[in-house]
């Protein structure tokens, strides 16, 4: 008993007496719960990692099937836009149109870069880097990939200023009135105005009998030949019995966001011959 106290003794100071390392029970006691903690550890972060490569994957495959619905869709509206145009082509040939009656449509979209905006709410405009040097003329049309944002107001020799769709006005004498209609509807209307509180533009003198509806993707007719033909403006989001009950006016959401612009498009039309 003697003997096993002083073994006792013994082992307690060399375990609380200063020294350089841990002893071998310690060591034994802390690689034993390093294995366990390891052993429990790596499957819990394996079946971790597991499920988010399975929600993942999960994402990839919806991406994936949505990139092929609009894959889809844009071979058949290529395919039906090719019909359309080959159609127009052999119709015009048969027509006997003219070179200028068949250029009527081709637009050159040109790029320009925005230098400045005025935020001024009556007089809201801005100035891109093209100018006469470039061709650009007075009353062009100017338009965002999303849809048509205005026309050019002033030409310099460098620069030129858009006049917004947000200025229009019908107060306003020097207005520009748009002639617009349904894109697959024989339809007629006038942009005329914008609402600065709702952000919505206004087509007015509607026929009574017009098939346009809620939804409708309204463009620019081309009738009057400053706006061309087909830029984009807007979908209609009501449609009301206009005044004195003898044609409607529609509520129409621009196409363009009208603000953070840095590149716009200007679209060149051909020129009319001169008699």
């Amino acid at each position: 008993m003697l003997i096993g106290l002083v073994t006792f003794i013994a082992l307690m100071g060399f375990t609380l007496g200063p020294r350089m390392g841990l002893s071998w029970p310690e060591k034994f006691m802390r690689d034993t719960v390093g294995f366990v903690q390891g052993v429990f550890y790596k499957p819990a972060s394996y079946i971790a990692g597991f499920f988010e490569d399975v929600r993942d994957m999960k994402e990839v495959y919806e991406e994936n099937e949505r990139l092929k619905k609009a894959v889809a869709q844009y071979a058949r509206e290529s395919a039906e836009y090719n019909l359309i145009k080959n159609d127009n082509k052999d119709l015009k040939n048969k027509l006997k149109f003219t070179e200028a009656q068949k250029q009527r449509y081709e637009y050159d979209y040109r790029p320009a870069n925005v230098l400045s905006v005025n935020q001024d709410p009556n007089n809201h405009t801005l100035v891109i880097d093209l100018g006469a040097k470039d061709g650009v003329r007075l009353n062009m049309s100017v338009t965002s990939v999303e849809g048509m944002v205005g026309v050019i107001s002033h030409v310099g020799n460098f620069t030129s200023t858009v006049k917004l769709l947000t200025t229009l006005d019908p107060q306003d004498a020097k207005r520009q009135q748009i002639a617009a209609t349904v894109s697959n509807k024989d339809t007629f209307g006038i942009i005329e105005s914008y609402d600065k509180k709702t952000k919505m533009l206004k087509m007015t003198r509607i026929p009574e009998d017009d098939p346009v509806k809620v939804k409708d993707l309204i463009v620019s007719s081309g009738n009057g030949g400053v706006i061309p033909r087909g830029m984009i403006i807007g979908t209609v989001e009501s449609v009301e019995v206009g005044e004195f009950g003898l044609n409607k006016t529609a509520t129409i959401k621009p196409a363009a966001s009208f603000q953070d612009w840095k590149t716009l498009l200007v679209v060149f039309t051909p020129e009319e011959p001169k008699g």
